[in-house]
């Protein structure tokens, strides 16, 4: 134990030790290395003002994404590269600012540079969906976002590499074996390995398994959870793969939602068009498929649509594999069937039947960046014009994701009509007795789940009433 964290911080190397594991990058940056470019607007990877880039070595390229450092704990750093502001220079993207006026107090402008920057990079010819995608993160309170659309379309238009780095300096940071850091009793490990991470999670089976941070980096920097022994899955190569088999679409449990984006989106449009609404670039970049499961969030948007869809999990501990269906997988609010030393292996889901009508609503105040009020997912089995099986699941209605099995119950065997869907919509009261909070109240959220329903059989029979992805509730 006691390892450094070894990184390369814009072009130099750095060795760091002696900062808490749980140290954010954006505290690091701006007290250790006064870096003060990178600003802490939200300190829960909100509002975009500390977004920075990181870069990692992938089968020999460098691949560059844009992150928020206010919530992302430093050890997770080694062996990357972390980009900042004050490295980019007067590139397109900060010329085009400055051109198209797109500052005014300049507190999220770092923020605006780097997403943008890293989009340029990233697509080479970005369209307008990419930009707007890449800047869903930031916030801005000043300028309005016209000037800075404006700089980024400006910028677009320049041919040039925005990112280089050195590709052997960090070829030869990689480690082969599990990196462990330690200060002050609080320890964190790196395993690289399944066997490592089962050996490690065995040994410490009360620690936090850190996937993106995305939740777990809020109890530190708002909570103010100190966290005695923390377990990164980030490293574990065979948790990042993602593969087609005879069983289906296997996604490992610490793959991205970023890198996850494209295959899901190929399992069904109507993924897609759920995904460019789960939060913003810089989560989804962070956020893991697996721990986005495994935190058990009711909430949580993408439990809904891979329970409708019949995903497995597959659970991990150093005594045992098991696999059961994901609804199993949420016993109460706050409660999974994951044992203690335990980890979500990977998720799989079934090849779609071509029989099967698949759609995923979202319905939330805004359109990026916003927490579901209601989740719903709909995989409706025909045959002829008949229901032979539904699985229906939603997100918000309850306090874990769940399936409506009175409804799924009563359109089996029915016709797939209107008369058969709007007499079946009561059957949602069985189903869920959902809860009033800041997003919703209880009332709210059961008409919108009916009225999801409506809506899935008309666009299912109706193709040409879908309303595409800039309607709130797609």
């Amino acid at each position: 134990m006691g390892d450094t964290i070894k990184f390369m911080l814009n072009d130099q190397m750095r060795a760091v030790s002696g900062l808490s594991p749980t140290t954010t990058i954006l505290q690091y940056l701006r007290l250790q290395e006064r870096l003060t470019g990178t600003k802490e607007g939200c300190a829960e990877g909100d509002c975009g003002a500390c977004t920075v880039i990181i870069g990692e070595l992938e089968n020999g390229k460098m691949e560059y994404e844009a992150i928020n450092a206010c919530i992302v704990f430093l050890p997770t750093l080694d062996g990357r590269r972390l980009i900042t502001v004050e490295n980019l220079g007067m590139n397109a993207v900060q010329k085009a600012m400055v051109e198209c006026h797109g500052s005014q107090c300049g507190f999220c402008t770092p923020g605006f540079v780097m997403s943008l920057t890293a989009c340029m990079h990233n697509h080479g010819n970005a369209n307008d969906e990419n930009i707007q995608d890449a800047i869903s993160g930031n916030l801005c309170r000043c300028t309005g976002y016209r000037p800075i659309l404006d700089a980024a379309r400006r910028a677009n238009t320049e041919k040039e590499r925005y990112l280089k780095t050195d590709v052997a300096t960090l070829e030869g940071l990689r480690r082969e074996t599990m990196f462990s850091y330690e200060h002050a009793g609080q320890k964190f490990f790196s395993p690289r390995t399944v066997e490592e991470l089962a050996d490690v999670t065995a040994q410490y089976p009360d620690a936090t398994l850190l996937g993106g941070g995305t939740d777990v980096g809020l109890w530190v920097t708002k909570k103010h959870r100190t966290l005695e022994t923390v377990i990164y899955t980030g490293n574990v190569a065979a948790l990042r793969e993602i593969k087609q088999t005879d069983a289906g679409l296997e996604i490992g449990g610490a793959v991205s939602y970023a890198h996850a984006f494209e295959s899901l989106a190929a399992y069904d449009p109507s993924m897609g068009v759920l995904l460019r609404r789960f939060a913003s670039v810089q989560i989804r970049n962070l956020g893991t498929v697996g721990g986005n499961i495994a935190n058990g969030s009711p909430i949580g948007d993408g439990p809904p649509p891979l329970i409708a869809l019949g995903a497995k999990l597959v659970l991990r501990s150093k005594s045992c594999t098991r696999q059961l269906p994901l609804e199993d997988f949420f016993i109460a609010y706050g409660k999974q069937a994951c044992e203690k030393g335990g980890f979500v292996e990977k998720i799989i889901i079934p090849p779609k039947a071509k029989n099967v009508l698949f759609k995923v609503y979202k319905i939330s105040k805004r359109f990026d960046q916003d927490i579901s009020a209601v989740c719903a997912a709909f995989a409706i089995e025909l045959d002829d014009d008949k229901v032979a099986s539904a699985r229906i699941a939603f997100g918000g209605m309850a306090g874990t994701p769940k399936r409506a099995a009175h409804t799924e119950k009563a359109l089996t065997g029915k016709p797939w009509n209107e008369e058969t869907v709007r007499n079946v919509m009561s059957a949602l009261e069985n189903d869920y007795q959902p809860m009033t909070d800041m997003r919703a109240t209880a009332g709210y959220r059961m008409q919108v789940a009916q009225n999801l329903l409506i809506r899935c059989f008309i666009e299912t029979t109706q193709p040409e009433t879908e309303t595409g992805v800039y309607g709130y509730g797609s």
